[in-house]
């Protein structure tokens, strides 16, 4: 059985004197970045990558430089009427799509104690609980994102083996399983996590000590 990696004994998995991650998470954008650039920015990026086109691609169907291009894209130059009507024919559609996400109302959801919505799941069994704790679908990410409360009461002979598209985060809160990833198998115990391709097969395979909850965020494209 193989364990969780532990960060603080791989000096390879941070670099130092290096971030872990680009995006600071707590910053807050000034006032300037607000603003109508941005929000067609974003949709210039989003729709180029809807149809499969690199910056330079794009570059090469409208006459515009790849600079020029990548600072639309940023939000840091504000195209003119006629670079987004270059822009529309690239993509055939019109110039007012780019302006949608202009002052977009951003959605939330706040889901109360017992509130979430349980489902089921493909191979879900008696005792197999699976709780959506919200569900947020187009948004300015490029992402859907699924969060899920899952508990296991009682011991299966068959689990179900799971693979999908995206990315999955599990975080154990109560009991113990032996999680199969692949050929790898993780014994988790509250407190541990576990990050993974989705693509691969996954799922509980033991169930050392019930009852078992834990948290499972599984993140994909939006289609």
């Amino acid at each position: 059985m193989t364990e969780s990696a532990n960060l603080d004994a791989d000096p390879h998995l941070v670099p130092k004197g290096k971030p872990a991650f680009d995006q600071d998470p707590h910053r807050v954008r000034e006032l300037s970045e607000r603003n109508l650039e941005v929000a067609i920015g974003r949709e210039v990026r989003a729709f180029r990558r809807q149809q499969g086109m690199t910056v330079a691609d794009l570059a090469g169907v409208t006459g515009l430089s790849i600079g020029m291009l990548s600072k639309i894209e940023n939000g840091i130059t504000s195209p003119s009427l006629t670079t987004l009507q270059i822009l529309s024919h690239a993509f055939s559609t019109p110039i007012t799509s780019f302006l949608r996400r202009f002052e977009e109302r951003r959605e939330v959801q706040h889901v109360r104690a017992g509130e979430h919505v349980e489902i089921e799941r493909r191979g879900t069994r008696a005792g197999h609980q699976y709780n959506l704790l919200g569900h947020i679908g187009q948004n300015s990410s490029g992402v859907v994102v699924e969060p899920y409360l899952i508990t296991l009461t009682t011991d299966s002979d068959i689990f179900p083996a799971f693979q999908h598209d995206g990315v999955e985060l599990l975080y154990m809160l109560e009991g113990e399983v032996a999680y199969r990833h692949g050929d790898q198998l993780f014994h988790l115990k509250p407190g541990d996590s576990l990050f993974f391709d989705a693509d691969a097969q996954h799922g509980p395979e033991i169930l050392v000590k019930l009852p078992a909850r834990y948290l499972s965020v599984i993140s994909y494209p939006q289609a």
